[in-house]
């Protein structure tokens, strides 16, 4: 049924420029003018150099798993459609099954989880290795409460240096979308419409995203 009104837009993704944060050890941003108005050239055309982690991301099931589904074999349906945020409070690190447990999640739901991350990133524009991560047996809770996407505002769901991927893993190969890198440091727990259109890379392990929250 349409809106009544004018909807709120919301855009919960990071910008992308060079030097900008990303996870350890993946490719940095760099972007530079390949064509200049400037310089005599009839138009702009900038060369980008990013990682396919970059940002706010989606990732695939080939990301953990090789020879999984790659980002273009996704289905959209998860990404797009009625979403909760959560707020989670400041100090919880483990967003664990005891937190999950405690929701009220109908089977088919989208959560997005406010945590310390969105003000600590807003503040400091940094890579900060001690964020709040969903632990592995809150991934399996959350695959036990029927949810298909797991949206978080750290550049990762797993714990940094956790020495495996059990909560990629989980949630991925229950068939658990996860967008990562989300800014949500000016959104309201509550209820919302989802719109998230990864890039479309072929055979690609993830793609930054566009994102927004309307209500």
């Amino acid at each position: 049924m349409p809106a009544s009104g004018p909807r709120t837009i919301i855009d919960v993704s990071r910008p992308i420029f060079t030097g900008m944060a990303i996870y350890p050890r993946n490719p940095p941003v760099e972007i530079t003018p390949a064509r200049s108005i400037a310089r005599g050239d009839s138009s702009n055309v900038s060369a980008l150099a990013l990682g396919s982690h970059t940002g706010t991301h989606v990732d695939a099931p080939l990301h953990m798993a090789e020879g999984a589904a790659g980002v273009d074999e996704i289905p959209l349906e998860p990404f797009i459609g009625p979403a909760v945020v959560v707020r989670v409070p400041d100090d919880v690190r483990a967003i664990g099954a005891r937190h999950v447990d405690a929701l009220d999640l109908s089977r088919g739901e989208r959560v997005l989880f406010r945590t310390r991350n969105s003000a600590r990133f807003a503040e400091t524009g940094a890579f900060e290795e001690d964020f709040t991560y969903v632990a592995p047996e809150g991934a399996a809770a959350l695959v036990a409460k029927g949810v298909v996407l797991v949206g978080v505002d750290a550049l990762s769901v797993e714990q940094y240096h956790a020495g495996h991927h059990h909560a990629h893993d989980t949630l991925l190969q229950n068939g658990v979308a996860i967008i990562e890198g989300l800014d949500l440091h000016r959104v309201d727990a509550g209820r919302y419409e989802l719109l998230c259109l990864p890039l479309r890379i072929r055979h690609g392990d993830g793609a930054p995203a566009r994102v927004v929250l309307m209500r």
